[in-house]
């Protein structure tokens, strides 16, 4: 399900969210899909269980996820607030793809022009 690669120098149950909305986003996981118990989560990928629960009450303080007593952790059903969460990671992406490129001494014309060499070439069979 997750798989979350830690990185050192950010909070682990950031991380947690950022993959949950990653794995939302690819469509690992959908609306209304229940996450694993937070003991389970933690046992799954080696953290601590206060970590898991501090995402998950991240989770949602954001809306994203909602907790039914005794039955679980469930992805929220809100299909805009889906959608706004999957635009706004790729525009994050392309953000972060754009200012590399510059740093690297592309300007825009030859960013468009690889972009979609690019998208053409992968969309071959």
């Amino acid at each position: 399900m997750l798989k979350v690669q830690f990185d050192p120098a950010k909070p682990i149950y950031l991380q947690i969210i950022s993959e949950v909305k990653k794995a939302l986003a690819r469509g690992e996981l959908n609306p209304g899909d229940k996450l694993p118990s937070q003991r389970e989560l933690a046992k799954m990928i080696k953290v601590n269980a206060n970590t898991v629960q501090r995402a998950y009450r991240e989770m949602e303080m954001k809306d994203l996820a909602r907790t039914v007593r005794g039955q679980g952790t469930f992805i929220t059903s809100d299909e805009q607030l889906l959608s706004n969460i999957r635009s706004k990671m790729i525009l994050e992406l392309v953000d972060s793809f754009v200012l590399e490129m510059v740093a690297l001494g592309c300007d825009h014309e030859t960013i468009n022009k690889l972009v979609k060499e690019r998208s053409l070439k992968n969309d071959e069979p």
